[in-house]
């Protein structure tokens, strides 16, 4: 096991972990300014990194694949979308069912797999799936709605996965052109704002406003540590370590900020947590199987 690969894994998934602290400090700002702060400076950072690599003139040609523009315009729509949700959620109390968009995210991958590339699902596969989907339905009838946060967040992070598996560039190349696609939107609302009066940056504090700027790492530097991990280590240890992200914000939601979490809650998560339980005891399988069926007998 890649030592290196395995913190850099480590660092990203638990920088996810702690983003509801990171943004609940910030419960003040209103969440479409948190959303273009978060878009501005991510920009700026990754121009940054790209001016240091050397790689600007290499993005710099691939401005003139519309095909490549259209691909990555999807996915910044997309990645907007996850973002704005989740800050929003976050701040408005909703932390416990932000992490069940996460837990249910991998499984909404399997399927949107089957959909749109024709995979298909293994027998035991179908066991997860069908019970994330019960625990889903389940706490649809006992919150008396859909938990539209959590779908909202597991579908567009889901899709966001899929239009990346389309696309051309690296990761590096890739979210400087989705923050640089959201950037003039961001920067015109941000304008507004503050010509308007309601404007946060330099007028709630100047911690505030440093922890503005810092939106930038801290989306872009686990994006770029998970980039890392996922070179040096294998896929089937990733796939087990994305779900310490949501563990830790959930226990953040219940035990921090003391959202409620009722039996019923609790028997809709317990279906969720028992279809990962399912389908990561199946991958882990499999995937011990599948070199040994590959194997020739040795006669």
């Amino acid at each position: 096991m890649d030592k290196k690969g395995l913190l850099f894994a480590l660092g990203a998934y638990l920088t996810w972990g702690l983003f509801p602290i990171y943004w609940k400090l910030l419960q003040t700002v209103p969440a479409l300014q948190l959303l273009g702060h978060r878009i501005v400076w991510s920009f700026a950072l990754m121009l940054i990194i790209l001016s240091v690599s050397g790689g600007i003139k290499d993005l710099r040609q691939k401005l003139f694949d519309l095909k490549t523009l259209g691909i990555y315009a999807i996915a910044a729509v997309l990645i907007g979308i996850n973002w704005l949700t989740y800050v929003w959620a976050v701040n408005a109390g909703f932390i416990v069912e932000t992490s069940l968009g996460y837990f249910i995210n991998p499984l909404i991958s399997v399927v949107l797999g089957m959909i749109f590339f024709k995979e298909r699902l293994r027998p035991l596969q179908w066991i997860p799936v069908v019970l994330a989907a019960s625990g889903v339905a389940y706490l649809t009838l006992s919150y008396g709605r859909l938990p539209w946060i959590a779908l909202t967040l597991a579908f567009s992070f889901g899709f966001y996965g899929l239009v990346k598996k389309l696309a051309p560039l690296s990761s590096v190349y890739g979210l400087t052109l989705e923050t640089g696609i959201l950037f003039l939107p961001a920067v015109v609302y941000l304008f507004v704002s503050e010509i308007s009066g309601a404007g946060a940056f330099a007028h709630t504090g100047i911690s505030s406003s440093f922890l503005l700027i810092g939106a930038g790492l801290v989306t872009t530097i686990p994006l770029l540590m998970f980039a890392g991990a996922a070179r040096r280590i294998p896929l089937t240890m990733i796939g087990l370590m994305q779900y310490f992200a949501p563990t830790m914000q959930f226990l953040i939601g219940v035990f921090v900020y003391h959202e409620p979490f009722s039996f019923q809650q609790l028997s809709g998560f317990g279906l969720v947590w028992a279809g990962l339980i399912v389908f990561a005891a199946e991958s882990l399988y499999h995937n011990h199987q599948a070199p040994v069926a590959k194997t020739p007998i040795q006669l």
